[in-house]
């Protein structure tokens, strides 16, 4: 493969979503060897490359408009969550932080009665148990569309957290919203 395809390949599976080192070697192997090509190629169109090496993934977002330049049209869309797909992704980003803290190796899977568990809490009491599990099933499933939740091979109502949830919900975000789930918990999701 010539260097122009290995980096024309790159671009456009950076503009399909995420790349993972461990999913798309080719394209991470590009991204190492050719970065500067790929990364003029979106700094044109006011779109940055983030590459985190250490947990293996790479995404484009906005560059932030310069105060000497004019802006330049969205490319990367601004997504605006539910609450209950909000809190999820805070809950799996305190999880992952747990099972990154207590030395844990490898990558953290999650059931589906686990993730159920953990909205559980901040859902409002009711005595329709099937309708809370099919809203959190759609949460869930919202998840895996958004990237965050990735479903195991053969192994049914099982999710890999993904890592690229770090860069989304940072430290500032998840110590913001601690205060707040412990003000919603057993009450209920707000007005959406």
């Amino acid at each position: 493969m010539s260097d122009a395809h290995a980096i024309a390949s790159a671009i456009i599976r950076l503009m399909q979503g995420v790349v993972y080192r461990e999913l798309d070697e080719d394209t991470w192997l590009t991204l190492e060897r050719s970065g500067a090509g790929v990364r003029d190629h979106f700094a044109t169109i006011g779109v940055e490359i983030v590459v985190d090496d250490s947990e293996g993934y790479a995404y484009l977002r906005s560059r932030p408009d310069g105060e000497d330049e004019e802006a330049l049209p969205r490319l990367v869309r601004r997504r605006t969550l539910t609450y209950n797909v909000s809190l999820l992704l805070v809950l799996l980003r305190k999880r992952l932080l747990e099972f990154e803290t207590a030395g844990s190796e490898g990558r953290l899977v999650l059931t589906r009665d686990q993730i159920l568990e953990m909205l559980r809490v901040f859902q409002a009491d009711s005595s329709n148990e099937a309708r809370v599990t099919d809203h959190a099933e759609r949460t869930i499933a919202k998840a895996v569309e958004l990237g965050f939740l990735r479903p195991l091979r053969g192994q049914p109502d099982h999710w890999e957290v993904r890592r690229i949830l770090k860069a989304y919900v940072d430290a500032q975000t998840l110590s913001d919203f601690a205060g707040k789930l412990k003000q919603y918990a057993g009450k209920g999701a707000p007005d959406e």
